[in-house]
């Protein structure tokens, strides 16, 4: 891809126009230029080609030139002057601080989870029992941006060829062709499992469920992230376990030396969960050497590892985030991955493989739910191993990273002094670190009352330690609607602020 020559030297006459792909023109000319000012080409005061000059060298349209601009006015990368054109403007995410790295790496004592159940149920009911007109609070992404349409010729395509396929019984572990396609697909993330080894479950936090049942029992203590994802807790306190929670940073993940200690301190440790890449609610993914101290920590132990890879295919660059499994040498590692964030969310398609408790989690699976119908699998493995899959990937990823780059614009706009924020690099999802005393579940009672839902930070803990934190979902086009919305959470922030000092 060529770079255009800054405004202080002489323009050529033309330059091609950014390769192909399926998003509209104007958005490929609009990331083309994004590149450009991100590798600093383009620097904050540097005055852009006139819409005239881009129509000249890129041969677009009028309309197609100005509504690049504009796209990445909206993005708050440029600012138009009257009479002036258009410049790279410093986004002002810039001039606020990522968020604080844990304070401490002493570890609270394991979680009773008494009540655990009832708070969350409370929040996410009050959600639910309110009018809401914008969802800032799911992980999802909105529908429009998932492949319903081929994935509705396929399941027809399937039912064509067998329609037998909703009357007999269903395969045990899944459908052979969906356990041969996530097989194959295991291998982007050095995962060599045969497809005889993947159990299909309900979605990830099925897979989760059997994995803590695999390998401990009511009053066993499970080491967690903190904060974690909100449905590890509701599982934990379901089987009458135990949850240690372990400070995870928002850049590097789990903190191996606060698990460590953990380990020293309590005997009764039969698991940890994690999720090293694109950790919810953090963003973060754990680096290769900490992965590697990871997985050698709790062999050295002799604990299970639980892995949950929900969301590594959403990361940017495309470039396949390793798993933890393809480092497990001992099967000490069960994978849990999902096709609800990255695929369809209606089709609650979810995948294991449990290394050296692959036999129990199977039986748990066949005594608990059974197996999962079989047209979503077959649906799936059709679209999966065909080239559209990694099509739509490529568009999803585009999608969310501009809608982040928005979100987070926003929010440092809009969000008093003091706010910090880890702007991650793939996933669906921002973590807001508010100044204190802000309380994020005070923010969200009253954003409720404006049709507005959010994840408030006392949801990813057992203890009330991210009350000033707060998840925005950046799974939806930044619409105006959203972009009011995030500045009516601005708004009521300072306010709040205010009225403590």
């Amino acid at each position: 891809m060529q770079t255009p020559i800054p405004p202080s030297s002489p323009f050529p006459t033309r330059q091609p126009t950014p390769p192909s792909s399926t998003q509209p023109l104007y958005r490929r000319l609009a990331e083309h230029y994004l590149a450009v000012i991100k590798a600093g080409t383009l620097a904050p005061g540097d005055r852009m080609p006139s819409v005239r000059h881009l129509m000249r060298q890129h041969e677009v349209s009028l309309s197609t030139a100005l509504q690049a601009w504009r796209h990445l006015e909206q993005g708050g990368w440029l600012e138009a002057r009257a009479r002036s054109g258009y410049f790279v403007r410093q986004p002002k995410r810039a001039a606020i601080g990522p968020a604080t790295e844990p304070a401490s790496l002493t570890v609270q004592d394991p979680a009773q989870y008494i009540g655990i159940h009832q708070r969350l149920s409370a929040i996410i009911a009050q959600g639910r029992q309110q009018a809401v007109s914008v969802d800032l609070s799911s992980c999802c992404c909105a529908s429009e941006l998932y492949a319903a349409n081929a994935l509705k010729r396929a399941a027809i395509r399937a039912l064509r060829h067998d329609p037998s396929i909703l009357t007999t019984i269903l395969p045990g572990n899944g459908h052979a062709s969906f356990r041969n396609a996530v097989a194959r697909r295991a291998l982007r993330a050095g995962i060599q499992v045969a497809a005889e080894q993947v159990l299909v479950t309900q979605g990830g936090i099925e897979a989760v469920n059997l994995a803590l049942r695999a390998v401990a029992h009511a009053g066993d203590i499970i080491a967690v992230e903190s904060p974690t994802f909100y449905g590890v807790l509701q599982a934990l306190e379901s089987l009458g376990m135990r949850a240690l929670e372990i400070p995870t940073s928002p850049s590097t993940g789990m903190s191996i030396e606060a698990l460590e200690l953990a380990l020293r301190t309590h005997d009764n440790v039969k698991a940890v969960v994690v999720v090293p890449n694109l950790q919810n609610p953090l963003g973060c993914s754990m680096p290769e050497a900490n992965k590697d101290s990871l997985i050698g920590l709790c062999e050295r132990h002799g604990i299970a590892l639980i892995e949950d890879d929900t969301y590594s295919e959403l990361a940017d660059n495309g470039i396949p985030l390793t798993a933890l499994k393809a480092r497990d040498k001992s099967g000490n590692v069960i994978y849990c991955a999902s096709l609800n964030k990255i695929l369809a969310p209606g089709m609650r398609l979810g995948w294991m493989t449990g290394g050296r408790w692959q036999a129990r989690v199977e039986m748990l699976k066949y005594s608990q739910t059974r197996a999962n119908e079989v047209l979503t699998q077959i649906a799936a493995a059709e679209f999966m191993l065909d080239g559209a899959y990694d099509r739509h990937l490529r568009r999803l990823r585009d999608y969310l990273r501009g809608q982040r780059d928005r979100m987070a614009e926003a929010v440092a706009s809009y969000f008093p002094q003091g706010t910090r924020l880890s702007v991650p690099d793939g996933g669906v999802m921002l973590w807001v670190e508010l100044p204190r005393p802000l309380s994020s579940q005070a923010i969200f009672e009253e954003a409720l009352k404006r049709g507005i839902r959010i994840a408030p930070g006392t949801m990813f803990s057992n203890s009330n330690r991210f009350d000033h934190f707060l998840r925005l979902s950046c799974g939806h086009p930044y619409t105006e609607a959203v972009d009011q919305a995030v500045q009516f959470l601005g708004n009521v922030s300072r306010q709040m602020l205010m009225q403590a000092a």
